[in-house]
C-alpha cells in the first residue's frame, strides 16, 4: 500500500525549489547559453547585436506598428462593449487593494526606471534632432513632445492591459494556473498542459527577463551617472556591474518579503518620492509653461493620434524609427508578461471596464504630466540658454535628468532624491519581476520557496550585466526587439483567445441571469397564488362567521 504524503513532507520535499521542469530547465539552459556566448565572444557581440536589431527593425517594423494598434483598439472594444461588466474573480469578488495602492503598483511596475531615464533625454533628442523640420524651433518642440507622448501613452498601457486582463480572467474566473499558457485554453484545449503550453511559457520567461534586463541596464547607468555627478564616483562598466550586484541584493531582500509587504511598500514609497520630485519640478521649474504645454500636448496627441500611431516611414525610408518607435513597441511587448502578470495578481475584483479605463487613463495622464514637467522644462531651458542640456545628454544620455535638476533651486538636493528614486524603482522592477518569472517557471504557483525567488532575482541582474558588458545600450535595445517580435504574435493570438473566453463567460452569465429571472418570476407567481388563496380563505372564514352570527 502506497504511503500518503503529508503537507509537512510535501513542504520539506520542495524546501529550496518547487519548479515546473518543462519550463524551468529550458529557460535556465537558454539563459546560461546566452550568458556564456556573450562573455566568451565579447568583442564580436556588439556587431552581432547591431546587425540583428537592424534586420528586424527594417523588415518587420511595420508588423509591430499594426500589432500595437490592434491591442489598443481591442482593449477599448472590451471596455465599451457588452463584456465590460464582467468582474475578474466573479460577481461577488472584492478588490484586494485600495485604488491608491493599486494605482501606485500599476505605475511603479509599468514605467518605473524607463520614465526616469528617458523623460528628459527623449524630448531633448527630438527637439535638437527632429525627424522632420528644423531643430531648436517651436515646431520642433511641439513635435518632440508629440512623439514622446506616442511612445509613453495609451499604446504601452494597452499592451499591459491585454496581458493582465487575460491572465486575471483565466486564473480568477476559470480557476486555471496563473500562467501565460492558461490564456490559450480556448484555442488549444488540453494541449496547453503539454509541449505547446511549455513553449509559450518559456518564451514568456525569456521575453520578461530580457525586457527587465533592458530596464535594469538603463537604471544602473542612471544610478552610476547620478553618483558620478554628485560624488565624483567612477563612471564605467565595472562600477555599473558592482552597482548591479548591490541593487540585486536589495531586491532580493524585498523578494523574500513577498508581494503584500516588500513590493507593495516599495511601490508606495516610489509613488511618494516620485510625486515629491514631480511637485518640486512643477513649483521650482517654469510652472506656467508646464501647465499650459501639458494641456496643449494632450490636445496635440489626441488630434494627431491616428496619423502618428500608424506612421511607418513608408515614404521617407529613414532609419529613425528603428531606434525609437520600433524599439519602444518591442520593449513594451517584451515587458508585457512581467507587467501583465503583476497587474493580474493585484486586480481581482475589478470589472473589465474599470480595469481597462484605470490601466489606460490614470497611468497615461500621470506619465504625460511627468514628461511635460521634465521634458518640457528641459526644452524650456534649452530654448532660453542654448546648449545647456543637449550637449551633456549627447555625451551620456543617462545624465539627462541630473542636468535638468541642477538648473533648479536646491538642484543638488533634488539630484540626490532622483538617485534614490531610480534606486527604489530599480529594486521594485527587479523584485516584482522575480516574483513573476518565478510564477511562470513553477507552473503558475503564487507561493514558492525563497531560494527559488532569489535565483531569479540574481538571474535578472546577471543578464542585465552581461548585456551591458557585451554591447551597452545597443545590446539592451536588441534584447528587447529580438524577444518582443515573436511575443507580439503571441499577444495577437492571446486577444483572439480572450475574446472566445469572454464570449462564453458572457453567454453563461446571461443564461444565469435568465434562469434567475425565471426563478424570480415563478416565485412571484407562487407568492401571488398563495396570497390569493389566503385572501379567499380569509373571505370564506369571514363569510362563515357572518352566517353564524345571523343564525344567532
Amino acid at each position: 500500500m502506497k504511503k500518503k504524503t503529508t503537507d509537512t513532507e510535501e513542504k520539506g520535499k520542495h524546501k529550496y525549489f518547487d519548479i515546473h521542469p518543462p519550463v524551468f530547465w529550458p529557460s535556465t539552459i537558454l539563459l546560461f547559453t546566452f550568458i556564456i556566448i556573450t562573455v566568451t565572444f565579447e568583442d564580436s557581440m556588439d556587431k552581432v547585436f547591431t546587425t540583428v536589431q537592424t534586420a528586424i527593425s527594417n523588415n518587420l517594423g511595420w508588423f509591430l506598428i499594426i500589432s500595437v494598434n490592434i491591442y489598443l483598439f481591442f482593449m477599448l472594444y472590451i471596455a465599451f462593449g457588452k463584456y465590460g461588466n464582467i468582474r475578474l474573480g466573479g460577481k461577488t469578488a472584492v478588490p484586494e487593494f485600495s485604488k491608491t495602492s493599486w494605482f501606485a503598483m500599476l505605475f511603479s511596475a509599468g514605467m518605473g526606471i524607463g520614465i526616469l531615464f528617458w523623460s528628459v533625454a527623449e524630448p531633448i533628442y527630438h527637439f535638437t534632432e527632429p525627424v522632420l523640420g528644423s531643430p531648436n524651433t517651436t515646431e520642433a518642440a511641439r513635435q518632440a513632445m508629440l512623439i514622446t507622448f506616442l511612445h509613453w501613452g495609451f499604446h504601452p498601457w494597452a499592451i499591459y492591459a491585454l496581458v493582465g486582463m487575460s491572465l486575471a480572467f483565466f486564473a480568477f474566473n476559470k480557476n486555471m494556473p496563473l500562467a501565460i499558457r492558461s490564456v490559450f485554453y480556448p484555442l488549444l484545449g488540453k494541449r496547453v498542459y503539454g509541449k505547446w503550453g511549455d513553449a509559450i511559457d518559456v518564451l514568456a520567461v525569456l521575453a520578461t527577463l530580457f525586457g527587465l534586463a533592458t530596464s535594469l541596464g538603463f537604471g544602473v547607468q542612471q544610478i552610476n551617472s547620478g553618483l558620478h555627478h554628485l560624488f565624483g564616483m567612477p563612471f564605467n562598466i565595472y562600477f555599473q556591474i558592482i552597482l548591479m550586484a548591490v541593487v540585486t541584493s536589495a531586491a532580493s531582500i524585498s523578494v523574500i518579503s513577498g508581494l503584500d509587504h516588500g513590493v507593495k511598500k516599495l511601490s508606495e514609497i516610489n509613488m511618494r518620492l516620485g510625486m515629491l520630485l514631480l511637485v518640486f519640478v512643477l513649483v521650482a521649474g517654469p510652472t506656467l509653461f508646464i501647465f499650459e504645454t501639458y494641456i496643449q500636448n494632450i490636445g496635440a496627441y489626441l488630434n494627431d493620434f491616428f496619423r502618428i500611431s500608424f506612421w511607418a516611414e513608408g515614404y521617407t525610408r529613414s532609419d529613425w524609427q528603428n531606434s525609437w518607435t520600433i524599439f519602444y513597441w518591442a520593449w513594451w511587448i517584451s515587458w508585457s508578461p512581467f507587467v501583465g502578470m503583476f497587474i493580474a495578481r493585484i486586480s481581482r475584483g475589478r470589472t473589465l471596464r474599470e480595469f481597462v479605463l484605470s490601466v489606460l487613463l490614470f497611468p497615461a495622464l500621470l506619465t504625460f504630466l511627468w514628461l511635460t514637467a521634465f521634458g518640457g522644462s528641459a526644452i524650456f531651458f534649452e530654448t532660453n540658454q542654448t546648449g545647456l542640456i543637449s550637449e551633456a545628454v549627447k555625451g551620456n544620455v543617462a545624465v539627462s535628468i541630473y542636468e535638468l535638476l541642477k538648473n533648479l533651486p536646491m538642484g543638488t538636493v533634488a539630484n540626490f532624491f532622483a538617485v534614490l528614486l531610480v534606486f527604489s524603482f530599480f529594486v521594485t522592477s527587479s523584485d516584482s519581476g522575480s516574483l513573476v518569472v518565478d510564477t511562470f517557471t513553477s507552473g503558475g504557483k503564487l507561493t514558492s520557496p525563497v531560494t527559488q525567488r532569489l535565483f531569479w532575482a540574481v538571474m535578472e541582474g546577471v543578464v542585465a550585466a552581461v548585456l551591458l558588458f557585451g554591447g551597452g545600450l545597443g545590446a539592451l535595445q536588441t534584447a528587447s526587439i529580438t524577444t518582443g517580435l515573436p511575443f507580439s504574435i503571441i499577444l495577437l493570438l492571446m486577444a483572439w483567445s480572450l475574446k472566445k473566453g469572454l464570449a462564453k463567460e458572457y453567454e453563461s452569465e446571461q443564461l444565469r441571469e435568465k434562469n434567475q429571472e425565471r426563478e424570480n418570476y415563478l416565485q412571484l407567481i407562487k407568492d401571488l397564488v398563495e396570497n390569493s388563496n389566503k385572501i379567499k380563505r380569509k373571505s370564506a372564514t369571514e363569510a362563515e362567521k357572518s352566517k353564524n352570527e345571523e343564525k344567532r
